[in-house]
């Protein structure tokens, strides 16, 4: 099984940071998606890079290189939310989204993805109280072929999220759930250290 990581945006997307500008959603998801695919790495999975570039690419160029992929796969990608208002809002907590039309391994990909962020301490928002995931026709899930889940992981205009997220505890947890559910969905144990666990709004 091969693992694809994604990361949300490139350096030239305008916008896309915190209102004071110390979180860059490019750089940050970059610095969470390459700490896990070396994990993955390291434990002798097939675990790839979707875009190791820091510009831009396009949605649909990034679909073509996952379906381009041989042998089965799964692809994750890595996102920092926001309320999109330009200054400090309310809006908190994890959540993970599927394609409307996705099938049962991407859904059962985004429930361990959800349960693996509640245990480390998220709120976990929902779309529909008794579902873990939202329905959302992003690009990135809708055009790829393998089951796929986009994750955004807290709000970077809410201040205690973002300064969470800029912790070492925040990272820690942030890459350490993706990994242990990932790790889950390949039927493999996640071994000694396990996750990391920590609240936005805690320190380092």
């Amino acid at each position: 099984m091969i693992v694809l990581i994604d990361n949300g945006h490139g350096r030239d997307t305008a916008g896309k940071r915190s209102p004071d500008g110390r979180l860059s959603e490019w750089e940050w998801t970059r610095q969470i998606a390459r700490a896990l695919c070396s994990r993955l790495q390291r434990r002798g999975i097939d675990a790839r890079l979707l875009v190791p570039e820091d510009e831009d690419v396009p949605l649909r160029q990034r679909a073509a290189r996952a379906n381009a992929v041989a042998g089965p796969a799964i692809l994750v990608s890595i996102h920092a939310n926001a309320a999109g208002m330009g200054r400090w809002m309310s809006a908190s907590g994890w959540c993970a989204f599927v394609a409307p039309a996705a099938g049962l391994e991407a859904r059962r990909l985004a429930c361990l993805l959800a349960s693996e962020a509640e245990s480390a301490g998220l709120f976990v928002r929902r779309q529909e109280c008794d579902r873990d995931y939202w329905e959302h026709p992003w690009a990135i899930c809708r055009l790829t072929r393998c089951p796929a889940v986009l994750t955004e992981n807290c709000f970077m205009d809410n201040h205690a999220d973002c300064q969470w997220m800029l912790s070492t505890k925040g990272k820690e947890t942030i890459i350490s759930l993706h990994e242990t559910a990932i790790l889950h969905y390949l039927g493999l144990h996640p071994g000694a250290g396990g996750q990391s666990v920590g609240s936005p709004g805690a320190g380092d």
